[in-house]
């Protein structure tokens, strides 16, 4: 098997479009949300991996906690986020975690880590524990969890779907075309496996529904019209209910460089293309993230499952 592409050589960045750019804010609740992962000891995906919508999230009262510390096993070559030799869980971080959920007043958490392929379940433990504490001690709060593909590893998975999430996110990330340039630690099919085995199963969450599957990815990495449709119709074909589309903004000058900057148009196009293959749901934008609106989502496409069974 060859090698990795090389990471295009560096270029200066085209100019960021109007559309990318967002106000700052330190106040209110922003400053509320963000203290208090502080206070905690917890970490969130926002901050770590230099989320453009921080201000409007924090601001709304909502975070999408990062569990398992924030040092990954992985080097994907978009991702800010640190990676190396990560330390032990912390046995504590769940019921650290319900506290913060308990102080912001959030009804919906998303829970979300690094990749710990150093871990014997990939921490699905944790997960699990994360989830059964906000089921235990804050009544009526929903949960989605982003997990990352897990290396299959023996009844991790089946742990995480015990635990009841609403909704289990996985993200692709990237077109399979450029899927080993970019994440040369994954696998685009085991990704797909993954989506595919949670909707098989149909588990339930403790809320009684259906787990809801889902899924995202970015756009601005080289991709074509044509690598893009066939991402949507691999994740049509394991009957993924939503998804996310975002733009891609380069987080370092060493990582892969943005090749385009997609218009609001061009999201609308790709947004009308999974419409027509059957998603539930779908948020497609240039600031557009994994769990943007991600509560919205959610409710959006409940009572469709729902009637599944």
């Amino acid at each position: 098997m060859s090698d990795p592409t090389p990471c295009p050589q560096r270029r200066p960045l085209p100019r960021k479009p109007a559309w990318l750019k967002v106000p700052l804010s330190g106040g209110g609740a922003f400053a509320h949300v963000r203290e208090t992962l502080r206070n905690l000891g917890l970490h969130s995906v926002c901050r770590e991996a230099l989320c453009p919508n921080i201000a409007e999230c924090f601001q709304e009262g909502t975070a999408t906690f990062l569990i398992l510390g924030n040092i990954c096993t992985r080097n994907c070559r978009y991702c800010h986020v640190g990676h190396g030799s990560p330390g032990p869980p912390d046995a504590g971080e769940p019921e650290r975690l319900v506290e913060a959920v308990r102080r912001i007043g959030l009804r919906y958490a998303v829970i979300t880590s690094v990749t710990r392929d150093d871990l014997p379940d990939g921490g699905a433990e944790i997960f699990a524990r994360c989830v059964e504490g906000l089921r235990r001690d804050i009544s009526g709060c929903r949960v989605e969890v982003l997990i990352p593909d897990l290396r299959k590893k023996t009844g991790a998975l089946e742990r995480i779907l015990a635990s009841g999430p609403d909704v289990i996110n996985h993200n692709m990330e990237v077109v399979p075309r450029l899927f080993r340039d970019l994440r040369p630690e994954g696998s685009y099919a085991s990704s797909l496996a993954l989506l595919r085995e949670v909707r098989e199963k149909g588990c339930h969450s403790a809320g009684g529904g259906r787990i809801l599957t889902k899924s995202g990815f970015m756009v601005g990495f080289g991709e074509s019209p044509e690598d893009i449709r066939q991402l949507l119709d691999d994740l049509a074909a394991v009957r993924c209910d939503c998804l996310t589309v975002g733009q891609y903004q380069q987080p370092t000058r060493d990582a892969w460089p943005v090749a385009k900057y997609y218009s609001p148009d061009e999201f609308a196009e790709i947004r009308r293309a999974a419409l027509s293959l059957g998603f539930q749901r779908i948020e497609a934008g240039p600031r557009v993230r994994s769990s943007y609106h991600a509560a919205r989502m959610a409710s959006s496409t409940v009572e469709t499952a729902e009637a599944e069974g």
